[in-house]
């Protein structure tokens, strides 16, 4: 159950009459009850596609009671997990919700005073008295202009903004690259975002909605609304004992929801046309006391809710949803209807809400009620700024003219009747084609006997010629005519899904996709179709959940205020599918040219590397060193790099470097550790070793003459 009613509401709550209250919920009654006729015939589409992913389609329904196989292939479920797991793929592939957030293209700031530093080899070599026409007038000794007076002389209107910003006037140490306000605070609250959406398991709930995407055809999210999270914290007296000291924190959560709960405004083709939604919940007892605990809800109301028992009428789609459940489904079960919409003002000020002053009888205004039966458990103004209905609605493929979409089990709904049918016809025949089929003439056959056929049987004959009494008949086989029509109702819903049976590993493969290049060519075709449904999931997800994340910080942080700024939100998913491996190719190469010296001077290389690094998929903060650290390591690799060369095997300048990789006094190319004492390569001309030299260990000997520290 959602987390919802944890909202921040705008009005206090007021003592209502039940006239007034009874009032307001039978106007919510009748939204929902004009929302459930609206939606009926989506509820049939839904139903008939869950049974064709169960493969529980009913017999009677679909083909004749003569036929005795009932084999259902289930080839539905196969495409809609292929479909789920290539978006899953596409988007989580790292484990994060693919949501950025950048500047708008002109931002409101100071970006005009952003520049890069110079680095601090260059500095060292200006005049430290500045040089002429720099615009500054720089103290003596000085490098860089660093007196408050110079920098409000520079900045002037500015100066504000720059402070707040955390910017100086000129050039940082150690040449690191200034981003303008409007990136840095970008750059903070994307970190934020994602850091949030990781702690409410958002990637775990996303998976839940694109699932009933892809096989109803709506995915909805719901959220961000407020949580307050608890933080467990132990402390320390005056005394130095422990104590359990948690404290509670405000955070945005999402939930799925389900098409089967959400009832939109009949009249809407989408949730920005929608006045108002309901959102039905299935609450057991402690589920609904439960709520008594959260901001505005009634707690007198719930008591009486509780009173007067439970109430939950069950669906006719429940039954077939919950088939395999206990027969109980509903017992002790409460229906709470959560309503987000519009009300006239007029009732508004009747259950005494906390409206604006200026606010017209004519006027409507958004409020977020909860009712259980004829009790109101709670009603305030709609909280979020701007008003907004609180949901994602995403359809896998978007049909124009109806608020829910179509899923990839509608789309090849004929094909799975035909593989059916076709399937078991196939089984069928067999069947009779495998046995034989026997005519009896009874006039010639003994009155009263069995009839049953098994091996060694005796009929007993009481006329007529040997062998004409029992004929057996056999029937021609159509099972390879039935199977091959199976396969064009298979290839029938690749071409109806978009979803080749190649990318969800059927074997068999012929003609292209024998070669390597052509499967690649295979796979990257297959992938045309999911881009559709992954342009959908920016559109009407991501971006209308980023935004959502981003005005919900704006609204109820708690965190520091440098994520403010003039922003807006691109989500990533297309992106992350088309251009993730062209643009990290492109860095790549990229890369590799500017180490040239000539380009190097021209390229901000940091701000290089932290791109390829978010390219990759990784994060640049934790992967890439600032200018100071990278100075420190330079220095490091300098200094090992000399200790090499610098040592007592160092050579003198002119001098032919010795061969390392041998030891001294071996010849080059001898093998020291061949026990046979003959090494490969070529010996040299060599000097007879002096006695008393340093590993010396032998007796002289004449040249022409050998012996024992001869060679």
């Amino acid at each position: 159950m959602a987390e919802i009613g944890e909202l921040i509401g705008t009005g206090e709550q007021k003592d209502i009459t039940d006239e007034e209250m009874s009032g307001l919920a039978g106007y919510i009654r009748s939204k929902y009850k004009q929302a459930e006729d609206g939606r009926l015939a989506d509820e049939q589409r839904w139903l008939r596609a869950y049974k064709n992913y169960r493969g529980t389609s009913e017999d009677s329904e679909d083909y004749r009671q003569s036929e005795r196989s009932k084999v259902t292939v289930k080839i539905t479920k196969v495409k809609v997990l292929a479909a789920f797991g290539q978006l899953v793929d596409i988007l989580f592939s790292n484990g994060k919700v693919p949501i950025s957030v950048d500047p708008t293209p002109v931002p409101e700031g100071i970006e005009e005073f952003v520049h890069l530093e110079t680095p601090l080899d260059q500095q060292q070599e200006l005049d430290p008295y500045g040089f002429e026409g720099d615009g500054r007038d720089l103290p003596a000794g000085a490098l860089q202009a660093t007196e408050p007076e110079q920098q409000e002389l520079e900045l002037g209107p500015y100066e504000k903004d720059m402070a707040e910003a955390n910017l100086a006037a000129g050039p940082s140490n150690m040449g690191e690259p200034q981003l303008s306000p409007a990136k840095e605070a970008a750059r903070k609250m994307e970190k934020l975002i994602h850091d949030q959406l990781l702690d409410a398991s958002a990637v775990s709930e996303l998976r839940k909605g694109i699932f009933e995407q892809c096989l109803l055809g709506t995915g909805i999210i719901k959220g961000p609304f407020n949580h307050n999270k608890v933080i467990h914290k132990w402390s320390k007296d005056d005394d130095g004992t422990r104590f359990y000291d948690p404290q509670d924190k405000l955070v945005p959560r999402l939930n799925a929801v389900s098409c089967w709960d959400l009832y939109p405004d009949p009249s809407a083709v989408s949730l920005d046309d929608a006045e108002y939604v309901v959102e039905r919940h299935r609450m057991n007892r402690s589920q609904l006391r439960d709520l008594a605990k959260r901001p505005f809800f009634d707690k007198d109301a719930i008591e009486a809710s509780l009173y007067m028992g439970t109430q939950y009428e069950e669906r006719y789609f429940e039954h077939d949803l919950y088939a395999d459940n206990d027969p109980t489904y509903s017992e002790g079960r409460y229906e709470v209807l959560e309503y987000w919409g519009v009300l006239d003002a007029k009732m508004a000020k009747e259950i005494q809400l906390d409206i604006p002053e200026s606010t017209s009888d004519l006027d409507q205004v958004h409020i977020n009620a909860w009712i259980c039966g004829n009790e109101i458990l709670r009603v305030v103004l709609n909280p979020f700024v701007p008003e907004r209905l609180p949901y994602q609605v995403v359809p896998y493929e978007k049909n124009p003219y109806r608020f829910f979409g179509i899923g990839v089990a509608e789309n090849m709904e004929d094909a799975q009747l035909l593989m059916n049918g076709h399937v078991r016809m196939a089984i069928d025949n067999l069947a009779l084609a495998g046995n034989l089929i026997f005519e009896v003439d009874e006039n010639m056959m003994v009155p009263g006997q069995s009839m049953d056929i098994y091996p060694g049987k005796i009929f007993r004959r009481q006329s007529g010629a040997p062998g004409t009494g029992i004929t057996g008949i056999k029937f021609p086989s159509t099972a390879v005519e039935n199977l091959q029509m199976y396969d064009k109702a298979r290839q029938l819903a690749d071409e109806e899904t978009g979803i080749p049976s190649i990318s969800h590993g059927q074997t068999g493969v012929t003609g292209t996709g024998r070669t390597a290049s052509g499967l690649s060519m295979l796979l990257g075709s297959a992938s045309l179709g999911i881009k559709t449904v992954i342009k959908n999931i920016d559109d009407h997800l991501l971006r209308p959940l980023g935004e959502s994340m981003f005005m919900w910080n704006m609204q109820f942080s708690e965190d520091e205020e440098d994520i403010m700024g003039d922003l807006e939100i691109k989500p990533k998913g297309t992106s992350s599918v088309m251009m993730k491996e062209v643009r990290s190719q492109r860095l790549t190469m990229l890369l590799q040219t500017v180490t040239n010296p000539m380009l190097a001077p021209f390229v901000k290389l940091p701000t290089l590397i932290k791109e390829l690094a978010i390219a990759q998929d990784m994060d640049p903060d934790e992967l890439v060193n600032d200018m100071n650290e990278a100075q420190i390591f330079a220095e490091m690799l300098k200094g090992l790099n000399n200790g090499q060369t610098t040592g007592e095997e160092a050579t003198a300048p002119g001098e032919q470097q010795p061969n390392m990789g041998t030891p001294q006094g071996v010849p080059a190319g001898a093998n020291p550790a061949d026990p046979t004492g003959v090494g490969g390569g070529t010996i040299g001309t060599g000097t007879t070793p002096t006695p008393g030299e340093g590993g010396f260990t032998g007796n002289v000997t004449p040249i022409t003459g050998q012996g024992e520290g001869g060679s």
